[in-house]
């Protein structure tokens, strides 16, 4: 487990591009953090580093955004999602089945079923308006 301090959204941003340069295909992160934390700001940083071109955005109301480029990335939001049922309905089994890195925010949701998964555990905390700790387990950054 490493634990970063990032002072800005840019900074949160760039670890998430140096953190995708790291990850196998089919690699599953799960996110925990309060809401405004910067969940989709490391997301963002991923998706870039991941060589995905489309703007990224937080995937509240549509639980998953999926973004093509060399290799594939799909957000998912599951504050709504609490059951095996619910994952399989979103498409979440499919998406890690294809290859794609799989970003789930708010995993403490469903986190006994993404536990067999073997998951990246990512939390953000939120340390004052600009600074942020995020502890980052089971992947060595590139």
């Amino acid at each position: 487990m490493t634990e970063y301090i990032t002072r800005s959204r840019a900074e949160t941003v760039a670890l998430g591009r140096q953190l995708a340069r790291a990850l196998p295909p089919g690699a599953l992160i799960a996110f925990t953090g309060s809401l405004g934390a910067g969940k989709t700001a490391f997301c963002q940083g991923l998706a870039e580093g991941l060589g995905c071109t489309d703007p990224v955005s937080s995937p509240t109301f549509a639980i998953v955004n999926y973004y093509r480029g060399p290799q594939p990335f799909a957000h998912f939001d599951l504050y709504r999602i609490h059951t095996e049922a619910d994952l399989a309905a979103a498409g979440f089994y499919d998406y890690l089945d294809s290859g794609a890195i799989v970003a789930a925010e708010w995993s403490e949701n469903c986190a006994d079923l993404l536990a067999a998964e073997k998951p990246i555990r990512i939390d953000i905390a939120r340390l004052d308006d600009s600074t942020r700790r995020i502890t980052i387990d089971g992947a060595e950054l590139a």
